[in-house]
């Protein structure tokens, strides 16, 4: 039946009834235009709006605020008025199509979870999986089904070829994706990629408060754990008396790219490993104890993608690693990062170390701000720092130091083995 342009509109039409057609709208768009529509109840009608609804089902026209629609009813008083074929198609002719919202959300729904249910790579199933996962794509690539298609198609190209045996992030995009700066930072298909790593090797997610220095450590290091070298010569891990590495009572640096391509034999089984913020304490260590000093790692501050694949490394080969910095709170920052992230054991890194070194600070020392980082492993700590805001230096306390790092003997380079104990 096609509606009756002017007997609808005598009924429906006009300005004055729009807010009430937009409401009946509403009503159609939230179930699927199969589904009949049940008895509901409006209110905060005006006078107009009741007046109409009165005559379409033939109730009472004395005023009432709220009233009780039957769809049914009208529909059959339209149809027999000779006016319209139902309610629903009476509001499509006047304003237009009602969409199916409920069925457009399906059919959205269906489109997403069609990409999740098609992927064949297992580090990617598992991340879409997530909300979290999904989320990140939606926002990667949008609402539009086809784009979110195309950049699971181009990491999925990427992960297919990982563990990559050592070859640059470069020139994995440019095999992958024909475009050398596809997996560059910030680039989609390199989020969702490393998001994918991530959710596959339990790596924390990154915190919105991770600084941007911190967030290209983590990436590169996550880039390293699949055999793909970034920026693999710079920053390399400076060690001094690692077992079997090196030249004895000589600081040595091995960069990622030797440390992905050649990892080298580690002889630290069940050995103490001992950890330290700043490049001065190794020069230090290696000048006053040489060849007897324990082995020792520097972070170089807070550590970048060589020095975390040799800690890796390191406790893969059963090293029990000991860590001191800065007693300030960057120092606390990455002391968080080595217990979380290493299983590192603080190295006179406590709140009584921190009161007992307060001694040695000059009258004129270094102030530490007044916003805290919470230490996970002492909570004294970040107490005693914000009390006395005195920052005091890794090398300040290199004396006490050296007395653990003194090791006098036969060379280190002999007392850590695979098979016995420091």
């Amino acid at each position: 039946m096609t509606c009756l342009e002017p007997r609808l509109a005598r009924l429906l039409g006009g300005q004055s009834l729009a807010p009430l057609r937009k409401r009946l709208r509403q009503r159609y768009e939230r179930i699927s235009a199969e589904i009949p529509m049940p008895v509901f109840r409006l209110a905060g009608l005006t006078q107009v709006e009741h007046a109409a609804l009165a005559a379409l089902q033939g109730s009472s026209s004395r005023f009432s605020a709220s009233m009780q629609i039957d769809v049914p009813m009208i529909d059959l008083a339209l149809q027999r008025a000779g006016v319209c074929a139902s309610l629903r198609a009476a509001l499509e002719a006047i304003d237009g199509p009602i969409i199916d919202r409920t069925g457009v959300r399906e059919a959205v729904q269906a489109g997403w979870q069609q990409l999740i249910d098609t992927q064949a790579h297992p580090a990617l199933s598992y991340l879409l999986n997530t909300s979290t996962g999904l989320g990140l794509l939606k926002r990667l690539a949008g609402p539009d089904h086809a784009s979110a298609a195309r950049l699971l198609q181009e990491v999925h190209a990427v992960l297919r070829r990982l563990p990559a045996a050592g070859i640059t992030r470069a020139q994995l995009a440019a095999t992958a994706l024909g475009d050398a700066h596809a997996l560059d930072d910030g680039r989609p298909v390199a989020t969702l990629t490393l998001a994918a790593l991530r959710q596959s090797q339990n790596h924390p997610h990154q915190s919105e408060q991770e600084g941007v220095e911190e967030a290209s450590a983590s990436n590169r290091e996550l880039w390293a754990s699949a055999q793909v070298l970034v920026n693999e010569l710079a920053r390399p891990a400076l060690f001094l008396n690692l077992p079997g590495i090196g030249i004895p009572g000589e600081p040595g640096y091995l960069s990622l790219r030797s440390l992905l391509r050649a990892t080298p034999h580690y002889a630290v089984q069940d050995c103490k490993v001992f950890v330290c913020e700043n490049p001065n304490l190794v020069s230090i260590a290696a000048d006053h104890l040489g060849s007897r000093c324990a082995p020792l790692v520097c972070t170089d501050g807070m550590p970048s993608a060589a020095q975390r694949t040799l800690l890796n490394q390191l406790t893969r080969a059963g090293a029990d690693l000991y860590y001191h910095g800065d007693f300030d709170w960057p120092g606390i920052r990455i002391g968080n990062h080595m217990l979380r992230e290493h299983g590192a054991t603080p190295w006179r890194f406590g709140a009584a170390d921190y009161v007992a070194a307060l001694d040695l600070v000059q009258a004129h020392g270094r102030l530490l701000p007044e916003v805290a980082v919470l230490c996970l492993w002492d909570a004294q700590l970040t107490l005693a720092l914000q009390t006395a805001r005195q920052a005091i230096d890794e090398e300040l306390v290199a004396e006490y130091l050296m007395q653990d790092l003194d090791q006098p003997g036969a060379l280190v380079a002999s007392r850590c083995n695979p098979n016995g104990r420091a």
